[in-house]
């Protein structure tokens, strides 16, 4: 995920590193120092932040925007429906965007959302005072499933995955559940489409790497060559219900692991360096903070964080 500009921008703190010289000040990357965790760790709960409805729901797609982090907020009722909230520097929290239909969420160069819309089965962007349009709406004439997690290439590229979790949350969809592949023109290509349910999608440091994992409990990469992703390779097997995922600014992966209440940090080889637990399931991660060095994770409910000693992506 260059800030490759998660994943969020969009793969990874050194491809935002390679941006620094044109991104504006506001999205310029901290320099990357420090190591990766190791052993086993505990996230905190933020405790200002509570669930802002009646219905069950998760927080999804964290993204560090400036001095604040921005999330989606969405309930299993019918449409699944989602908002987009904001924690502050200040510790307060407050919607940043109503009737969003969001899942992931991602930072692009001009300091723009890019948003995964279950509502719309499309990825739109949002200006930070509300204005929104669409960037990539249909594959084949064809509307997408419930777009879910993002990641942008240094180029503008974007890539993002297509589960049906929420497909219900408006009609039509592919026939199949995808990883598709936005260029910078706007033309939709499918990077794979042989993965039931792929989630978390990151870019590697140098952007030419694709990681992906899915409910097949594996983490692929698929290495880009002249911008083009080519066949998967497992990296990482065994996964239990991986959702989102980011990385540092080394490349290491910090892949979250739904329903056993983890987070394990692995090297861009594939090698497991950490397990950071929370205390209930959890859905994605970004790095943030003044220094860049705070991992936030969002879940059922609940968001936690945890400082560490190396700079990370920022979705």
């Amino acid at each position: 995920m260059p800030y490759a500009v998660r994943t969020r921008p969009a793969a990874a703190l050194m491809s935002l590193l390679l941006l620094s010289s044109v991104l504006p000040d506001a999205l310029a990357a901290p320099a990357c120092t420090g190591q990766a965790p190791s052993g086993e760790l505990t996230a905190q709960r933020i405790a200002a932040v509570q669930p802002s409805r009646k219905d069950p729901g998760l927080y999804e797609g964290a993204v560090w925007v400036k001095d604040a982090l921005y999330f989606s907020d969405f309930s299993f009722g019918p449409g699944f429906p989602s908002r987009i909230r904001k924690l502050g520097p200040d510790g307060s929290v407050s919607t940043a965007f109503e009737d969003s239909g969001s899942n992931g969420l991602a930072i692009d160069a001009q300091g723009r959302l890019v948003v995964a819309s279950h509502k719309d089965k499309a990825l739109m962007r949002y200006t930070l005072d509300g204005k929104r349009s669409p960037v990539a709406q249909r594959y084949q004439g064809q509307v997408f499933n419930s777009p879910n997690d993002i990641a942008i290439a240094a180029d503008g590229t974007i890539y993002f995955t297509d589960p049906d979790y929420q497909k219900t949350a408006a009609p039509g969809g592919q026939p199949v559940t995808g990883i598709y592949r936005v260029a910078t023109d706007g033309k939709v290509t499918l990077v794979d489409g042989s993965r039931k349910n792929p989630n978390g999608i990151a870019l590697s440091p140098a952007g030419d790497v694709l990681y992906v994992n899915a409910s097949d409990g594996l983490l692929k990469a698929y290495p880009i060559v002249n911008g083009v992703p080519g066949q998967g390779r497992d990296l990482v097997k065994g996964l239990a219900v991986a959702d989102g995922m980011t990385l540092d600014c080394h490349g290491n992966l910090y892949v979250t692991e739904h329903e056993v209440k983890r987070v394990r940090v692995f090297s861009p080889q594939g090698k497991e360096l950490a397990t950071i637990r929370v205390d209930a399931n959890v859905t994605n991660a970004a790095f943030g903070g003044p220094d860049g060095k705070t991992l936030y994770l969002t879940g059922a409910g609940a968001l936690w964080q945890i400082p560490l000693q190396v700079t990370g992506a920022p979705y």
